[in-house]
């Protein structure tokens, strides 16, 4: 478990929080032309239908950009830096902002294969998605 801010959680947003909590990466997709938007919206950017559709991905996916955070950018995150902050491209399209963790921060490249796996927030049923490298075992954190 680590101390973290806790997201927002809307009724937009309570079918990813819930996955998440089991451990599942969700994303919409649009029943009309299956573009897949994050973050969660009410109507597809794309076409602008309403049918957005909650769907298990893989939790694979590449880093797409990073930047490593040396200095806290809030106080609770003070005992995770260096901290890792990426944005990962999901193999199903969709980037997502998370930390790519368990290896060093000299390590992370653009294009690196990475998997998900989810951390608990300590006073919370919250379970944040973070990336591993994709050789290492992706699972509980």
């Amino acid at each position: 478990m680590s101390a973290r801010l806790l997201p927002p959680v809307s009724d937009l947003t309570l079918p990813y929080w819930d996955a998440a909590r089991d451990e599942q990466l969700v994303v919409q997709f649009c029943d009309r032309c299956e573009h897949r938007p994050f973050p969660p919206r009410t109507h597809c950017p794309a076409c602008g239908a309403g049918d957005l559709d909650w769907r298990a991905v893989s939790g694979t996916g590449i880093v797409y950009t990073f930047t490593v955070a040396h200095r806290a950018p809030h106080p609770v995150f003070a005992d995770l830096c260096p901290l890792v902050i990426a944005i990962v491209e999901l193999t199903e399209g969709p980037r997502l902002l998370s930390n790519v963790v368990n290896c060093d921060p000299a390590d992370v490249h653009v294009g690196m294969a990475v998997s998900v796996r989810f951390e608990a927030v300590d006073g919370s049923d919250i379970r944040l998605p973070v990336f591993v490298p994709a050789t290492s075992e992706a699972g509980t954190g």
